[in-house]
């Protein structure tokens, strides 16, 4: 497998910086910090502490693995290489001596996991721990930025779906908020990469436990101290169009339905169905496959809330959206929805065609629960704003919110960048010959978002920031010694995260 040198982690332009530092620099103190909100999605005006413990970690072990446990020759490797890629003779000499240490000298401090901050709030500072190695707290950065913005990004984004239904559930199905933790899944794995399925999943994790994010499983044992006996997140059987197909093709698509229940006959079982004719599947009426099935669908059920056949679609047509295919619509139908089976189904919508299948109970607010022998999940290009219009117009119907469950993928959790919290790490102190400098950025040509913090910074537990504070003020803040000299400190469980978050989503 290919395991660069991790020195190769950085920015090109980091390998002249050493050089660039002022002389006689020893120490060099920065921050990571979310500049703003500008570019959040609607409705964030916070941003989620979370992925520190994650990075730190990871980071330690990627340079125990791939750089101290390399051999002086090949570590070394890495300055002929920059030789080369310079086009001059490279003194490498400082790498080699990192390597002769065999640790990295640098502390790591950081706000809790699972609490919120305004934007202009640091989440960590670093500095280095040994005279002479200022060069690696710049060096780091890249590493750091590329790995510490998803985490909290995603988080940040989770929180907002999680706010969301608890506002809705509440207006719609109080009786209901147990289900809570399972009503917005994890569908984004297959388009994060690797890193990113296990940081990005465990942000959506804190908030949610429905998720087909797995990697989250064994990443919370080991990143987050979560017992072997717990797995953090939970799903469902559930079919996708490459299986189904080997079934329609050979059996047909009812006899699929069948045969899929035949062999899950126990427990939630979530079917795509919209292969081909979604509204075939679901019309109420005589010739509609879950009709047809329907007695088997409730003797399969036989009172177990557990044994539950969802209906998944997958797919809008062009000019629809997904609130359209949950919800149905009032426009004229399209060429394309003409020739659907069942039309009417585009007017009325998934949940409303179910209702009418099996029926349900009106519960004591006012609002329609489907039957528990059926129920309904959509994930294609889900977003906050369209999971608000899901439950609204839902609401309008008088149905639950608790009726659908969303799939929350890569549409979502991918479309972010570090610019979405305009998160950096900027230099704000450093001593150079015994002397004491406290430095900071403010470009004329900026509206002020990028002025950088000046000096060590302390933030209290009202959540403000003190600049150039002294030691004491430092020691007193919220920010806590993570990691120093290849040593982990401070650590904390998913699930304790998990129990700060709760009561972050109860605050709208």
């Amino acid at each position: 497998m290919f395991r660069p040198n991790s020195l190769f982690y950085t920015d090109g332009y980091k390998i002249g910086h050493k050089s660039m530092l002022a002389p006689k620099t020893d120490f060099l103190y920065g921050t990571w910090i979310p500049r703003s909100v500008k570019y959040a999605p609607k409705g964030i005006t916070k941003i989620v502490s979370f992925g520190q413990q994650l990075l730190v970690r990871w980071v330690n072990d990627e340079f125990k693995e791939n750089f101290f446990n390399l051999d002086k020759d090949n570590a070394m490797q890495f300055s002929k290489d920059m030789s080369m890629y310079l086009g001059i003779d490279y003194n490498g000499d400082h790498f080699e001596e990192l390597h002769n240490l065999g640790y990295l000298p640098i502390k790591i401090k950081s706000l809790p996991e699972g609490i919120e901050t305004p934007a202009g709030i640091p989440h960590m500072t670093f500095v280095n721990t040994k005279p002479g190695f200022a060069w690696l707290t710049l060096y780091l950065e890249t590493i750091i930025s590329s790995l510490a913005w998803k985490p909290s990004t995603s988080a940040s984004i989770a929180l907002l779906f999680r706010r969301n239904l608890e506002s809705w559930i509440n207006k719609t199905a109080p009786e209901m908020k147990q289900l809570i933790p399972f009503l917005c899944h994890d569908f984004s794995a297959r388009g994060l990469n690797p890193h990113d399925m296990l940081s990005s999943g465990l942000g959506h994790a804190i908030s949610f436990r429905g998720s087909d994010s797995i990697i989250c499983i064994p990443g919370a044992r080991y990143y987050y101290n979560e017992p072997m006996n717990e797995v953090i997140i939970n799903s469902v059987n559930a079919s996708e169009h490459s299986v189904s197909t080997t079934c329609i093709f050979t059996m047909g698509e009812e006899k699929m339905f069948d045969y899929y229940m035949t062999q899950f006959p126990i427990g939630i079982l979530s079917m795509v169905s919209d292969t081909f004719d979604l509204t075939k599947v679901v019309k109420p009426t005589d010739t509609g496959i879950l009709v047809k099935l329907k007695d088997k669908i409730l003797t399969r059920h036989n009172g177990n809330p557990m044994n539950k056949l969802v209906i998944r679609p997958d797919s809008a047509p062009d000019g629809r959206d997904p609130v359209d295919i949950i919800c149905g619509h009032n426009d004229v139908l399209t060429d394309r929805e003409l020739q659907a089976d069942y039309p009417e189904f585009y007017n009325k919508g998934l949940i409303e065609c179910l209702w009418e299948i099996f029926g349900g109970t009106v519960i004591e607010s006012g609002y329609k629960v489907l039957h528990p022998a059926i129920g309904a999940i959509y994930g294609d290009s889900i977003t906050p704003d369209r999971q608000v219009e899901i439950y609204r117009r839902l609401e309008e119907k008088k149905f639950a919110s608790s009726n659908i469950v969303l799939g929350v993928g890569s549409y979502t959790y991918q479309y972010n960048t570090r610019d979405t919290f305009g998160f950096a790490a900027k230099g704000a102190h450093f001593i150079s010959d015994g002397v004491d400098h406290n430095i900071f950025k403010d470009p004329i040509t900026d509206g002020g978002t990028k002025k950088s913090l000046k000096g060590r910074i302390a933030v209290t537990h009202d959540m403000k920031v003190i600049e150039e504070c002294n030691e004491e003020q430092e020691k007193s803040g919220l920010l806590q010694t993570i990691f120093e000299d290849g040593v982990l400190f401070n650590q904390t469980t998913l699930s304790e995260i998990r129990s700060r978050i709760d009561e972050l989503a109860k605050k709208q």
